[in-house]
This record gives C-alpha cells, sequence and structure tokens, in this order.
C-alpha cells in the first residue's frame, strides 16, 4: 500500500497552506523564499489540486476515481468532489473531534476503533451517509490515548453537518455538507479545469 511519507510542515509551507487546516497547531519556523517568477495558470491549477490531496490524505489514483465519480453526479463537480472526500470516513472522525489530525484518524480507522453504525469499519475511505453513526468501538474507549485526544478536540467545532456525543463515544452524519460548510482553502474550480484538459 502507498504511504505519503512528506513532512507535514514542509509540505504546507511548499503548498502556502496553513497547518491547522490538517489538524496541527505547530507551525514552522522557516519561512518560504518565494520565486519572483509568475506561476502559469497550469502551476495555480496543479497546486490547488496537489492541496486538496494533501488535505484529505489521498493520492493521485484515487483521486482521480474520486473526480470521476463527482464528474456523473448532478451539480456541480468541483463541489461535489469535496463533497466525496468530506464523507471519507477518516475525514468523518477527524471532524467529529476523534482525532488530532486526519493522519492519526486514518491509523485508527485501520486499527480498528470505529464502527458504523455497529459494524467494524477499517478502511478509511469508506463513505458514509446521512444517517450513519460513526462510535468508537468498546475495546478502544477505555484506552488512555483516546482519553487524551478527547481532551485534546474538546473546544473544537464541529461543523453542523455532524452531532457529536462525545460523552457517548459517538457521532452522527445528520446531512451531507454544502460546499460553504466545508472549510478547506481549495480552489476546486482549478481542479476541474486541470481535469477538464
Amino acid at each position: 500500500m502507498a504511504v505519503n511519507r512528506v513532512p507535514v510542515l514542509k509540505r504546507c509551507r511548499s503548498l502556502g497552506l496553513e497547518p491547522a487546516y490538517l489538524g496541527y497547531s505547530k507551525e514552522s519556523k522557516r519561512q518560504l523564499i518565494r520565486s519572483s517568477r509568475k506561476v502559469s495558470e497550469y502551476g495555480l491549477q496543479l497546486r490547488e489540486k496537489q492541496k486538496a490531496k494533501f488535505i484529505y490524505g489521498v493520492l493521485e489514483k484515487p483521486f482521480r476515481n474520486y473526480y470521476k465519480k463527482a464528474d456523473r453526479m448532478k451539480g456541480m463537480t468541483g463541489e461535489n468532489l469535496l463533497v466525496l472526500l468530506e464523507q471519507r470516513l477518516d475525514n468523518v472522525v477527524f471532524r467529529m473531534g476523534f482525532a488530532r489530525t486526519r493522519r492519526e484518524a486514518r491509523q485508527m480507522v485501520d486499527h480498528k476503533a470505529f464502527s458504523v453504525n455497529g459494524k467494524t469499519i477499517n478502511i478509511p475511505s469508506f463513505s458514509v451517509k446521512p444517517g450513519d453513526v460513526v462510535e468508537i468501538r468498546e475495546k478502544a474507549r477505555s484506552s488512555q490515548h483516546i482519553k487524551d485526544i478527547l481532551e485534546f478536540t474538546a473546544d473544537r467545532t464541529v461543523p453542523a453537518w455532524l452531532s457529536v456525543e462525545h460523552e457517548n463515544y459517538k457521532g452522527t452524519v445528520s446531512e451531507l455538507p454544502s460546499r460553504d460548510q466545508i472549510d478547506v482553502p481549495v480552489d476546486e474550480l482549478a481542479i476541474v479545469e486541470l481535469y477538464s484538459k
């Protein structure tokens, strides 16, 4: 299985991205020295795609598949793409505050720490639907690691499309998010333009 091992802060710096969008509170001390060369339109579109892939932890082939699926759906392709990425189980776990970062959420899902509608799921790319209940499994609840995470993320704002009961270790997907509820700094139209060439 391919794994992205790029140092997070270094990649954030090169993409001009705040680490907070990935759940990291620390900042890089180094300053990125931008060249004075003008970036081409293709370069800008490519950067937007790289940002989206990096934020959600998706590699090229699955990302292209998400794009193809979004293109077949009704509505705006760019918005559909972001909604599909938000529906990933690892992202939902992160958004609910059951993990500090998306990478940690992915690892915890891999380790069977969560169930969806009572069924254990260990596929980070599993797509949740409105009405699905995501729960920390009984076995994992007693671990100190989970308690530390819940304490760390206690003041994190949960998006309106999710409802969470931290004391019961579960959350519900109330609805699919709209574009204005997705707070990622990505220009999805540039990604659509890039793929439609």
